[in-house]
């Protein structure tokens, strides 16, 4: 789930070609995002991530969770609702 995106300002150095040190800043975008799997926050860097994918149309899992099992548990859910008749009385929210 999509919960925000936020500006991160970074500090760096660098050294010149004559030996000074200098510091600079540098804005990187991040988004919080929330677990479909887990329910744990976690961060990515919207540069990392496909824009399209920025909404809560779209399933998130974070890093400590098993993407792939996910995905097959989410498809089976949705067989189950493929395969019920029409007319079942069964509420599709349900599943």
């Amino acid at each position: 789930m999509f919960i925000r995106e936020y500006i991160l300002k970074k500090l760096y150095e660098r050294r010149s070609k004559h030996g000074k040190v200098h510091q600079y800043y540098r804005d990187v975008a991040m988004v919080v995002l929330r677990c479909d799997n887990c329910d744990a926050d976690f961060e990515r860097s919207r540069s990392k991530m496909d824009y399209r994918r920025m909404s809560n149309n779209y399933f998130h899992v974070c890093s400590d969770c098993d993407a792939k099992r996910f995905a097959q548990r989410k498809g089976v859910e949705r067989k189950k609702i493929w395969d019920m008749p029409a007319s079942s009385d069964l509420p599709v929210s349900k599943y």
